[in-house]
């Protein structure tokens, strides 16, 4: 069992690593070993302490540096549950189970807006994994949003084992598949009673299905770990960074505004500390 998971690998995330494997914690650490995609898209970074006037791939590419010279690699998995389990949590990556003891939330903001009934259909037809869920439509007539190049083979996977599948992405998918059909709009809308038996796309057109895989780099906090408690868009957390689970902290733009890599920075290392606190008391009491 970890010490810690961290979700995200931005600067909240690099941030709490940083510390936490200066303290000789065991940790894993979910996310792209690209680090922020925000960060590197920024043109030019002037706040940041310390640094001068520098681009943003510039200054990812010395977080990496950073974090390649600490012996830090990150596991490249999108994180789709988390579960509480009282004294630890459970995490759910690309279809594999990790055990840690706490969890830090640093996955920045999640910039989709979730399709309507979304939230109430997941778990019912709805999924986000499809190497988790993928074999439970197999023959059957599946539909798949996608926003993340990255999980291409996903959608191979899904054309591999289904009757009929219809493909939207934001990214210009092409297929030779036969069962395969590439939707020109987008999905606005799920539909179903107890279970997700149709999509409709932004047009009107209602399309019956069996399942519906949607494909994002990052999902709502909330969807990850029921029950967590928000703040409008933004996880709730006090001046520990802890939110309303023990043992969850966040930090980072996920916990609201300013979003700056100061502030992101600032606040993975409160959390980290806070950690480092509570990992002691559980293993005084064990």
């Amino acid at each position: 069992m970890y010490d810690v998971a961290i979700i995200g690998t931005g600067p909240a995330g690099l941030s709490a690593v940083l510390t936490l494997k200066l303290h000789n914690k065991e940790i894993i650490w979910f996310g792209s070993p690209e680090m922020s995609d925000k960060v590197g898209k920024s043109e030019k970074i002037a706040n940041y302490p310390g640094v001068a006037m520098v681009g943003g791939a510039d200054l990812n590419a010395k977080f990496r540096a950073q974090a390649d010279e600490m012996g830090l690699e990150s596991a490249d998995k999108r994180v789709t549950n988390i579960a509480a389990m009282g004294d630890h949590y459970m995490i759910l990556a690309d279809n594999e189970m990790y055990e840690a003891r706490t969890v830090l939330l640093s996955t920045g903001i999640a910039a989709a807006k979730g399709m309507e009934n979304e939230a109430r259909l997941l778990g019912a037809g709805v999924s986000y994994c499809a190497t988790c869920d993928g074999f439970l439509y197999k023959g059957k007539t599946v539909a798949v949003y996608c926003t993340d190049e990255r999980m291409a083979h996903d959608i191979k996977y899904l054309e591999e084992i289904s009757g009929k599948l219809y493909i939207y992405t934001s990214f210009g998918y092409t297929t030779d598949a036969e069962n395969a059909e590439v939707l020109k709009l987008p999905v606005k809308k799920l539909d179903g009673g107890m279970k997700c038996d149709s999509i409709e796309l932004t047009d009107g057109t209602k399309i019956d299905v069996d399942g519906v895989f949607i494909l994002r780099p990052a999902i709502a906090p909330s969807t990850v770990l029921p029950g967590l408690e928000m703040d409008g868009a933004h996880i709730k957390v006090d001046r520990s960074q802890e939110t309303n689970y023990k043992g969850c902290y966040a930090a980072g733009d996920c916990t609201g505004r300013p979003y700056q890599i100061a502030k992101a920075v600032g606040e993975g290392n409160v959390a980290a500390h806070a950690i480092l606190e509570h990992l002691n008391e559980i293993g005084k009491e064990n």
